[in-house]
């Protein structure tokens, strides 16, 4: 019995990393589990479809040279529409049944505010999640990760931007009726209290709504000579050229990164013309590009058949970033050494020419800067430099 005993021992100590590794979910000896709930079909699926492309290039890319540390990366994508049923729903397939090991490029603050408390139960880092809402990565916390400015952050380095460049006196708000609008809100709020000057009005919306008619009414007769827009796609689109379509020419809006898309800017007929919106890196034109985003440009168009937009180059990014923390976090990979890597990464540069991007233990959001950009002959444009 003492010999069996002995040689059980002596077997365990020779394999620690194969036993350990299995104790941490989603990292066994050969694999590391990512998962991702996204909108893949919805009102959000410009963001979600590129994103997911991007992240399933660069670990392709990063498998084909063997993975990391001998582990290659297996992506779990669930697609959500937008909804958050659908996203409670495939958030616990993805921690119960995938078991993944992180959740990355989650979309949508609603949808991650209402899958993080089943992800925090269960120890999975929620890393660089396709919202800029400030519990993204507010408390501090090991398993939060966020990338670029705050929304509220983000809407009031635009307000500021258009007061005090445009001259705007008479601010108004129109959101959607969630909790990344109100984030909007808020900081439109907060950055008006700063410049000492009064909300003039605000209308709020589902994120479904077709109809703006009222509202833009409503914005119109309050005298409201700039819109902050907590907006994604289709309704940033369909309020500001009935806006136009009505004649109301003399107010300007502006959105936040979750309306910096190539689909606004590129709407049928010029109809967003003059929209102002805030982002974090020049679009991925080919005709402008550098070297390597040209490079990067081609070989996704060659296996996706279409332009990369703004959201497949913050994909590249968000997995980019991800991979790096998880080669520096060793092979000893669980959530506290994970957590670790991030906190080291400091002046990190995307080739796409955005801000310089850190981690450290006392911050978990990758910037603290925005760019304004304008929609002229179709294209986004950079009209102001990166400002906190």
């Amino acid at each position: 019995m003492k010999k069996i005993t002995k040689c059980l021992a002596t077997a365990i100590l020779a394999l620690p990393f194969s036993i350990q590794a299995q104790t941490v979910q989603g990292v066994t000896p050969t694999e590391i589990v990512l998962g991702k709930h996204t909108d893949l079909s919805g009102p959000a699926a410009s963001f979600g479809v590129p994103v997911t492309n991007a992240f399933r290039m660069k670990i392709d890319e990063v498998n084909a040279q063997g993975g990391i540390h001998g582990r290659k990366i297996r992506l779990v994508v669930e697609d959500a529409q937008y909804q958050l049923p659908k996203a409670v729903q495939a958030g616990n397939k993805l921690i119960n049944q995938d078991k993944v090991f992180a959740m990355v490029g989650a979309a949508g603050t609603p949808m991650n505010n209402a899958v993080l408390p089943a992800q925090m139960k269960a120890n999975v880092p929620n890393l660089f999640p396709l919202s800029w809402g400030r519990a993204m990565s507010e408390p501090l916390s090991p398993l939060l990760f966020a990338i670029y400015q705050h929304y509220p952050d983000q809407i009031g380095v635009g307000i500021r931007y258009m007061v005090e460049k445009k001259n705007k006196k008479s601010v108004c708000a129109m959101y959607q009726e969630t909790d990344f609008g109100r984030d909007v809100l808020d900081g439109t709020n907060a950055q008006l209290k700063k410049l000492n000057l009064p909300l003039v009005a605000s209308v709020s919306h589902r994120p479904t709504e077709q109809d703006f008619t009222a509202a833009l009414g409503k914005l119109r007769d309050a005298k409201c000579d700039l819109i902050a827009l907590g907006t994604i796609v289709r309704d940033t689109i369909v309020p500001y050229s009935a806006a136009r379509n009505m004649g109301w020419t003399d107010v300007d809006f502006i959105g936040t990164a979750a309306s910096y898309d190539l689909i606004i800017s590129g709407a049928q007929g010029g109809v967003t013309e003059g929209l102002y919106t805030v982002g974090y890196f020049d679009p991925p034109y080919r005709n402008t590009a550098n070297p390597a985003v040209a490079k990067w440009f081609d070989a996704y168009k060659a296996r996706f058949n279409v332009d990369p937009a703004i959201q497949a180059a913050l994909g590249y990014v968000i997995m980019d970033i991800t991979l790096n923390a998880i080669r520096d976090a060793g092979k000893d990979l669980n959530v506290k050494t994970l957590a670790a890597a991030l906190e080291r990464m400091k002046g990190y540069q995307d080739m796409f020419g955005g801000p310089l991007q850190s981690l450290s233990p006392q911050s978990h959001i990758t910037a603290q800067s925005s760019m304004i950009y304008k929609v002229q002959n179709g294209r986004w444009v950079r009209v102001a430099e990166s400002s906190n």
